[in-house]
């Protein structure tokens, strides 16, 4: 994990940093997600051990709320990659890190970067949460990925998979 975090963000903490910080964070009463981007310069062994990590440390300290994953945007980057990760690897993903991440309640769908039909489709493979509406994202759309979707475009997602919509705040808390 750490051979990736250098190759990609090199003025970052490394991974045992960020979770000594995701420990303390949870034992002050804080609570938090975890993401992981892959679909770039990783192996699939260096995403397995990625998704063991942090759900070690869910063990630990149980203060993740929710799982997010996304696959890498190449567009505008200047990290170039030999294929831009599919669909399919996308939900396989997905459906993984439900099985695997199996203390950690809430695993989130990624409209953003993969499109609200791709969204909506991860629902049936493991995510439970949709996401929310961006009033603003910099990241990917920095990177060319520019999906903008609305609180009934969501709901109306959400129901035409076959599900009801629900919202919550920040701490998955429903409020309806």
């Amino acid at each position: 994990v750490d051979r990736v975090r250098k190759k990609i963000s090199p003025l970052k903490i490394n991974s045992d940093q960020w979770l000594e910080v995701m420990q303390t964070a949870h034992e002050l009463g804080l609570k938090s997600s975890a993401t992981m981007m892959f679909g770039h310069v990783e192996s699939i062994e260096e995403r397995v051990e990625h998704l063991r990590r942090i759900r070690d440390q869910q063990d630990r300290s149980g203060g993740f709320t929710a799982f997010i994953c996304w696959t890498f945007q190449p567009q505008h980057t200047v990290l170039k990659v030999k294929q831009p990760t599919g669909v399919g690897e996308y939900l396989r993903t997905q459906a993984l890190a439900r099985i695997f991440l199996d203390n950690i309640d809430n695993i989130q769908s990624s409209w953003v970067t993969q499109g609200p039909e791709i969204g909506q489709i991860a629902l049936r493979y493991g995510a439970n949460d949709f996401g929310s509406v961006m009033m603003e994202e910099n990241v990917v759309s920095s990177a060319g990925t520019t999906f903008r979707l609305d609180a009934g475009q969501i709901e109306s997602l959400i129901r035409d998979a076959g599900y009801e919509p629900r919202r919550r705040n920040n701490w998955y808390e429903l409020l309806n």
